[in-house]
C-alpha cells in the first residue's frame, strides 16, 4: 500500500474523509477487490503501531456504542480482533427513566430477553482509530493521499478532484464520508433539512463507587435534557449529556468535580458517588438534525453523517454510518458485470437500500428529543405513562431491541 504520495491515475472508489466511517469504508472496498484511494485532509492519523495508553486514567472522552450491524462489520474486516479489548466494555443492560416528578416511567432492556450476547458494546475513539490504522496498511490495492480536494468534477464515466497539492486524481465513484459538513455533499448541489436542537452534547468520564453491571442508564430530564451514563471497564462510566445550550455553557464553566456531583444527584440510587477520571476531560459538541435530500448524486454516494446526522438520545449515528458502509459494499458486490462501482443503477439501489432504515432512526430519535423538550405537566404524564407501558408489552420491546441492534437486509 502507498500511504503518502497523491498520484493522478484512476482508481474504482475515492473515499474523501479520515474519521472512522470513512476509514472503514475504505477498508471495506479494498478487501472487496476494488482499487481504493483515502483522501485525507492534513498530516493528522494515529499511529497504528503506537500502543494504547494502558492507564486506566486516560479514557477518551469521545465513545461509541456499537451495535450488531457495526460488530459484525468491524469483525469481518478484521478490526474488532484488533481492538484493546480491555477497553471494550459490552451493555448487558439499558435502563431509561422518564421526567416525572413521583413516579417516573421506567423503560429497561436486558441482552437475554433480545436472545444476544450483548446490546451494544462501548468502544472508544482512540482504540477504534488505531485498530482500523493498522488495518489499513496491510489493505490490497489502498493508498493513502494526505490532501484536501478543492474542486470537482464529474462525467458519463468518472469524477474527477483537484487536490491542494496541484494533483489530480479520479474514480469511477467518490464516496463522501467527510462529516456533517460535507465538501463533497455541497459539491452535488443536493439540498438539505437543518434543524438547530439548541442543544450541546457534553462528554466526560467517572469513577462510580456502584458497580455498573454492564448496564447503560438514560435519564430524561425536566429541563436538565438528556443524561446518559454509558459502562466503561471496571466502575468507570462514559457520560453523554444532551443539555440545552444555556445549561451547557454553565456545565463546561464548572469544574468536573462540579459535574461529578451534580451527576450523582442523578444517578447516585443506580452508580453511587460519581468522581471525575483523571486526567479530567470535559468536551463539547452542537446538535442538530441534518436531513440532506439524498444519499447519491451522479458518480456519488455519502456515508455517515455526510449523508445524515440524528440526536445521539439513541446512541446510534455511528452504526447508522457502519451501515450504510456495509450496505455500500454489498451493493457493489452484487452488481452486474457490466456495471462500474458509480453506475446510476448501482448507486439508486444502495439509496433505496438504506433509505427505510435512516428515515426510521431519523422520526425516532427527532421525536422522542422534541417530545421530551415540551415542559408541559399534562404532556409529561402522558409520556412517562408510555414508557411504563412500553415496558409491560415484551413483543414490543423485542421489536424495539431488534431495530436497535440492526439489521442489513
Amino acid at each position: 500500500m502507498k500511504n503518502s504520495s497523491p498520484v493522478s491515475a484512476a482508481v474504482d472508489v475515492c473515499v474523501v474523509g479520515g474519521g472512522v466511517i470513512g476509514k472503514a469504508a475504505a477498508l471495506a472496498l479494498a478487501q472487496a477487490g476494488q482499487r481504493v484511494t483515502l483522501l485525507i485532509a492534513g498530516t493528522a492519523m494515529a499511529s497504528a503501531s503506537a500502543k494504547p495508553t494502558p492507564s486506566p486514567t486516560a479514557w477518551d472522552a469521545r465513545v461509541y456504542a456499537i451495535n450488531q450491524v457495526a460488530y459484525d462489520l468491524l469483525a469481518s474486516l478484521k478490526v474488532w480482533g484488533a481492538l484493546d479489548a480491555d477497553r471494550v466494555t459490552a451493555v448487558d443492560g439499558m435502563v431509561v427513566t422518564g421526567d416525572a416528578k413521583t413516579n417516573p416511567g421506567v423503560l429497561a432492556f436486558d441482552a437475554y430477553s433480545a436472545r444476544v450476547g450483548a446490546l451494544a458494546w462501548i468502544v472508544e475513539d482512540n482504540n477504534l482509530n488505531r485498530a482500523l490504522d493498522a488495518a489499513l496498511k496491510f489493505a490490497p490495492n489502498l493508498q493513502i493521499v494526505r490532501a484536501a480536494a478543492i474542486a470537482m468534477q464529474s462525467d458519463q464515466d468518472q469524477v474527477s478532484l483537484q487536490l491542494d497539492n496541484g494533483e489530480r486524481l479520479s474514480a469511477q465513484l467518490l464516496v463522501g464520508a467527510d462529516g456533517g459538513q460535507s465538501w463533497v455533499r455541497s459539491q452535488c448541489d443536493i439540498g438539505l433539512d437543518y434543524r438547530s436542537y439548541y442543544q450541546r452534547a457534553v462528554v466526560s468520564n467517572f469513577a462510580c463507587s456502584k458497580a455498573h453491571h454492564g448496564i447503560a442508564y438514560q435519564w430524561f430530564t425536566e429541563e436538565q435534557g438528556i443524561v446518559a451514563l454509558l459502562p466503561l471497564p471496571d466502575r468507570q462510566v462514559s457520560l453523554v449529556w444532551s443539555a440545552p445550550d444555556a445549561l451547557a455553557q454553565t456545565l463546561l464553566r464548572e469544574s468536573p468535580a462540579q459535574l461529578a456531583q451534580r451527576l450523582s444527584l442523578l444517578a447516585g440510587e443506580q452508580l453511587g458517588e460519581l468522581t471525575p477520571l483523571q486526567p479530567e476531560i470535559v468536551k463539547d459538541f452542537p446538535l442538530a438534525l441534518i436531513k440532506p435530500h439524498a444519499m447519491v448524486a451522479p458518480r456519488v454516494a455519502l456515508i455517515g453523517d455526510a449523508a445524515h446526522v440524528i440526536h445521539p438520545l439513541a446512541g446510534h449515528g455511528m452504526n447508522l454510518g457502519f451501515a450504510d458502509v456495509a450496505v455500500l459494499v454489498k451493493t457493489l458486490n452484487e452488481r452486474e458485470p457490466q456495471r462500474d462501482c458509480g453506475d446510476p443503477r448501482v448507486l439508486a439501489r444502495y439509496a433505496r437500500m438504506r433509505k427505510e432504515d435512516v428515515l426510521l432512526m431519523q422520526v425516532a430519535t427527532d421525536s422522542l428529543a422534541r417530545l421530551f423538550a415540551v415542559d408541559a405537566e399534562p404532556l409529561r404524564v402522558v409520556r412517562n405513562i408510555g414508557l411504563n407501558l412500553v415496558n409491560r408489552l415484551p413483543a414490543l420491546k423485542r421489536r424495539l431491541m431488534t431495530h436497535a441492534l440492526g439489521q442489513i437486509k
